[in-house]
């Protein structure tokens, strides 16, 4: 059974929320950040990623960056630009990019089922950012920023939410990367109780986005219950902030590879041995794979589609089979030398938003010597793999459009 749980949210005045809503700290270094916040004082940057408002030579994960953080949300708070909400409530959360919008329910998840596997992952975590996020999480009090989470399509629950929205949003702007955010609030009880009592018959929720957010919520609320001799089990460290998605609405997108060489081959004698195990026509336009199995690759001024062999599309393991572990198993380790894509600087990621032409410029330049453009990792890959309890390879999955933090807050007491 799973759990969503209504909180009182602090949420930014409508009139306020375009301009507090901020990109996932995660998605932008310092440097970026520091750019993106002139101009922009109530930006949720300056919490998310406060060393913006200190000194650039301080450690980013120095105390007095995550306590300007706490101060920067108390700011916040004093100047009325975040409002706390009455009475516990849920929330519908939706984003249009193009034209396609999803809907997905705000509330807090479960920390005991993050412990006992009633939410899934698919991604191993690295524990220096696990302690960043714990440290974020604990000085500012709070959960800042929304884990995304979905799970396998309810009927009641498309149509409760159906309901919601054909309602005006209380919040609804478009930010300047042209995606439009929309929410409604839902402080009915009897609603907020056949959601509940819904999602305890819906056996999995699935971390789509946000593993080191998920554990840092987890690990906080299992360090504070034991420090609290009168734990009760539903105090609010117990939950975390959450975006529950159906998967049916959400996209993973392309997460595609560069890299800097090519191992000490030459141009020819790569190609030759890429033959082992793929077949390879060069292509008069930039690759955008359109079916599983099959490849992009730039390299000296030319696109390539190669494909795998029969055999390598015959896998049956969940995570093998998958398009982002042929290429590293068969050309990345092998030819390339690339052991650990976690660690090895030769090798960087692409999320799919950013198009082909990215990888162009990065092999263009000079920075990179070839990149592989990838067909895309999909939601049933990410959940039978979840539910196998492996992982996948890092960098499998890039989802579109990114939850935006500050327009939702929980606090933990």
């Amino acid at each position: 059974m799973a759990t969503i749980r209504p909180f009182k949210a602090f949420r930014p005045k409508p009139e306020f929320a375009g301009e507090v809503a901020a990109r996932p700290y995660d998605v932008l270094n310092s440097d970026e950040a520091r750019e993106e916040v002139k101009g922009h004082p109530l930006s949720f940057l300056h919490v998310g990623k406060p060393e913006v408002d200190l000194d650039p030579k301080i450690d980013i994960h120095d105390r007095q960056v995550y306590e300007k953080g706490k101060e920067n949300l108390q700011k916040l708070i004093s100047q009325g630009i975040l409002l706390e909400d009455s009475t516990p409530s849920l929330y519908v959360y939706a984003q249009t990019m193009g034209n396609r919008t999803q809907y997905g329910l705000v509330g807090c998840a479960s920390v005991e089922e993050y412990w006992n596997e009633t939410i899934k992952k698919h991604e191993f975590t690295r524990k220096d950012k696990e302690e960043d996020r714990c440290t974020h999480v604990n000085v500012t009090n709070s959960h800042s920023g929304p884990v995304f989470l979905t799970y396998r399509d309810n009927a009641e629950i498309n149509t409760i939410v159906a309901c919601v929205v054909s309602k005006p949003p209380e919040n609804d702007h478009v930010a300047i990367d042209g995606i439009r955010h929309q929410s409604w609030v839902i402080k009915d009880r009897g609603t907020i109780e056949k959601i509940t009592s819904i999602f305890k018959t819906i056996p999995n929720l699935y971390i789509a986005d946000g593993h080191h957010r998920s554990a840092a919520g987890a690990r906080v609320g299992r360090e504070r219950a034991k420090a609290n001799p009168h734990h009760r089990g539903d105090e609010e460290y117990n939950f975390y902030l959450a975006v529950y998605f159906p998967s049916s609405q959400l996209r993973i997108m392309d997460y595609n590879r560069v890299v800097k060489d090519l191992n000490g081959l030459t141009k020819e004698e790569f190609l030759d041995k890429l033959k082992s195990n793929f077949s390879f026509v060069e292509s008069s336009a930039p690759v955008k794979p359109a079916k599983k199995g099959n490849f992009g690759m730039y390299l000296d001024g030319k696109w390539y589609i190669f494909t795998a062999s029969h055999s390598l599309q015959c896998i049956t393991d969940s995570v093998q089979s998958l398009d982002v572990s042929i290429l590293q198993d068969h050309v990345l380790d092998p030819i390339l030398g690339i052991k650990d894509p976690r660690v090895d600087k030769r090798i960087d990621f692409v999320g799919g938003i950013r198009g082909l032409g990215e990888l162009e410029r990065r092999v263009n330049s000079g920075e990179m010597k070839i990149a592989f453009s990838m067909y895309p990792t999909s939601l049933d890959e990410l959940m039978t793999i979840a539910d196998d309890g492996k992982v996948m390879a890092p960098k499998s999955t890039w989802f579109e459009p990114k939850l935006r933090d500050g327009l939702f807050v929980h606090f933990l007491d």
